[in-house]
Parts: structure tokens; C-alpha cells; sequence
């Protein structure tokens, strides 16, 4: 077996098992849970007719590097959402699977295997990252995400020793699970750096498109390239899904986009490792990414759920709106792990420790004493839900 696999820590909903496991949940209560970050909305009913006429598409194998007319809408919407260039949907666009498997893989294709190659990555962070550094055969390095640095990586923490040893950083902007976003002025900083040392950097905005005020969308990678008169995003790949923006998750249907040179690299490899998305969904992806109004839509109803949860928790939580996506990242007061299981056992509703979502590093967990709430369910539930957290609050 390879070696790196004992490496892999139990994935965040697997430690959460585990800490409930000798606990009940009260039968009176119905269970609400704000844990997964999986978007409960209503997916769009244009996208899922579109599927249901090409079922028949099913008799064809699809290829990797997907039909022109999807990679084109890609193209088209990156162009509106970010105002970049013309964009190459030959060269420059690669449909994906879903961004997790894509996110893990993109790290087997662009490490080399080096006991001292750095894989860079925000903390807390999505796991998938850590994995993915660990089975390409590099260190992971985890820069801390703390009140003190905005919720943002401390860049400035990193060494130019460590700048020079890093081969891949992994980017999220809006952070899970901070929400936290990066401005263009840093990820142009950030670029320079990539540039400078000779990295890649792989942003993960799949995110992107929740966010509270209409007239301020957060700032892209490649936004942040073509700002500096950058069309051949060197150095730099985004990764943007449908499962966020459109409440998709189950169709697995994502891209990469960017520097052509690293996009052909990755289609060399991906068409090795055999994950094609299927015609029928590559068509309803046509349809989502062509359509704003469902993504407006969408927006509006987190807006109307953060609001109203930040109502309940005002004066009795220490917790702000974030800058993006559909999570809040309160701090308590006590252990994160001890009130997720006394919530849990008093109140049938889950949420995720902060702590698991971390690692130690630089003498700290940035994670602990933090929850995750995912605000994912109707906003009836949302709201039960923050009645029944402050409530256990007051009894622990």
C-alpha cells in the first residue's frame, strides 16, 4: 500500500461521529443540522429539465476535456464575473467532475514528489488540501487564519526559506470556514510571490457567489492577473463548481481554469485518470452557467437567513457576518468539542467543532474554541436552530 496513506487523518464528519457516539440525541426535538456544508435550496428546474431531455446522452462515453459548448459557457462566465480578457476555452478552460476530486488530483499532477517540496494551505482549511499534499509526496504547511490577521492566511508569517520550498499553494477566498476574503490588491501580491518563486497557485473560490451586497462580488484569481495585465494567468488555476452557486452538489460538475501550460498538464493527466463529467449534466452545466437569475435568487434567500439567525444571536454570541459564503465562525468561550456534544445531547442540533477543521501549528489549533454552523437549511429551521444554540449556551 502506499506508505502516505497511514499520513491521512479521519475527515472532519468521521471525528464527529465519533464524539457523539456515546451520546442520545433528545427524542423531542426534531434533529436540525448546520454541520454540512450542503446547500439545501431548491436546484434550478431549468437545469434539471435540461438533464432530464438527454438521459439518452447516456449511451456515449463523455471525454475529458468536456464538449466546446460547455467549455465556451465557462469561458463566457468568467468573463462576465470577472471582466477578464477574452478567455480561451481551447486551452484555458478544463471541465471537472466536481472541484474535490479536482482539487485533490490537480496536486498529484503539479507536485514532485520531494520530502522537502511545501504544499501551502490556509488553517483551518478544507481537508482535501491536506490530503492532497500528503499522497503527492510533500509537506503540508499551514498558514494560521486568526482574529489578530482578519480571518485571513497570515502571509506575512511564512519565510522566504519557506516561499522558496513551496511548490503549491492552495488558496480559498471566501474562506471555508472563516468566509473571509481576499481583496485583489492581495491576491495580486500573492501572485507576484507565485511568480517570484516559482509556485502555483490554485485558487478555490467555489464560494464566489454567495455573498451580501450585489455591488461588491468578491475579487477572482484571475481577476487579480488580468488587473495586472496578466491574459496568460502564469502560474495561476482557479476552481469554481455549481454545488454552491446553483445548489447543484449532486451533479459534480465544476472547472479549472487558467495558465493553458498547467491546464494542458492536468488534461494529460486527468485523461489518465478517467474521470469524465457525462454528457446529460455537462448540459445542464450549459444551462446553469448561462443563467444569473437563479444565482440572484439564491443569494437573496441567505441574505434574508443570516440576517434573521444574527438577530437571534445578537448580545449572546460572539459572531459576526461574514465576508462571503454560508457559514458562521463564532467563538465561544469553552471547549468547541464539549458544547458541539452538550448542543447535540440537549438540543438535537449538530454543528462542526472549529478544531476539527484545523491543525496545530505555530503553537496553536486557530480552530479551536470556534464552531461552524452551515446556514444551509430553509430559514424556519435556520432560526429554530439559533434559538435552541443560545439556549444551550445558557444552560452549559
Amino acid at each position: 500500500m502506499n506508505p502516505h496513506l497511514s499520513q491521512l487523518q479521519p475527515y472532519p464528519f468521521e471525528r464527529l461521529r465519533q464524539l457523539f457516539a456515546d451520546l442520545a440525541a433528545p427524542a423531542g426535538k426534531t434533529p436540525i443540522s448546520l454541520s454540512i456544508g450542503e446547500p439545501r435550496h431548491a436546484a434550478p428546474d431549468f437545469v434539471l429539465a435540461e438533464i432530464a431531455a438527454n438521459l439518452d446522452r447516456l449511451s456515449n462515453y463523455p471525454s475529458t476535456i468536456g464538449i466546446p459548448e460547455l467549455r465556451q459557457a465557462i469561458a463566457s462566465w468568467l468573463q462576465r464575473r470577472f471582466a477578464l480578457p477574452e478567455l480561451d476555452s481551447e486551452q484555458q478552460v478544463l471541465p471537472v467532475s466536481g472541484t474535490r476530486e479536482a482539487l485533490f488530483a490537480f496536486a498529484q499532477a503539479v507536485v514532485c514528489p520531494d520530502p522537502d517540496a511545501l504544499v501551502m494551505s490556509p488553517n483551518p482549511f478544507y481537508q482535501i488540501y491536506e490530503g492532497a499534499a500528503l499522497l503527492a509526496g510533500a509537506t503540508p504547511h499551514f498558514i494560521n487564519c486568526t482574529e489578530s490577521s482578519g480571518l485571513l492566511p497570515d502571509f506575512a508569517s511564512v519565510t522566504e526559506q519557506q516561499w522558496q520550498r513551496c511548490q503549491l499553494l492552495y488558496l480559498c477566498s471566501p474562506g471555508n470556514p472563516t468566509g473571509a476574503v481576499l481583496s485583489l490588491e492581495q491576491l495580486q501580491q500573492l501572485v507576484a510571490l507565485a511568480r517570484q518563486y516559482d509556485f502555483v497557485i490554485a485558487g478555490d473560490e467555489c464560494y464566489s457567489e454567495i455573498y451580501f451586497d450585489e455591488n461588491a462580488p468578491p475579487a477572482g484569481l484571475l481577476q487579480a492577473c488580468a488587473a495586472m495585465g496578466d491574459s496568460d494567468y502564469r502560474n495561476c488555476v482557479v476552481f469554481h463548481s455549481l454545488s454552491k452557486r446553483s445548489n447543484l452538489p449532486g451533479l459534480r460538475s465544476g472547472f479549472v481554469a487558467g495558465d493553458a501550460s498547467i491546464i494542458r498538464q492536468f488534461t494529460l493527466y486527468r485523461t489518465y485518470h478517467g474521470c469524465a463529467m457525462p454528457l446529460h449534466h455537462q448540459l445542464g452545466s450549459i444551462a446553469a452557467w448561462r443563467d444569473e437569475a437563479h444565482v440572484q435568487a439564491n443569494r437573496a434567500l441567505y441574505r434574508q437567513k443570516f440576517a434573521a439567525v444574527l438577530a437571534e444571536f445578537e448580545g449572546k454570541l460572539a459572531v459576526s457576518a461574514p465576508d462571503a459564503g454560508f457559514y458562521l465562525w463564532p467563538r465561544i468561550d469553552t471547549s468547541d468539542t464539549e458544547f458541539a456534544r452538550h448542543l447535540y445531547a440537549t438540543e438535537n442540533v449538530t454543528v462542526l467543532p472549529g478544531s476539527f477543521l484545523a491543525r496545530e501549528a505555530h503553537g496553536i489549533n486557530p480552530g479551536a474554541n470556534h464552531l461552524r454552523m452551515a446556514l444551509v437549511a430553509e430559514p424556519g429551521q435556520c432560526i429554530a436552530a439559533a434559538r435552541r444554540i443560545v439556549h444551550s449556551l445558557e444552560t452549559l
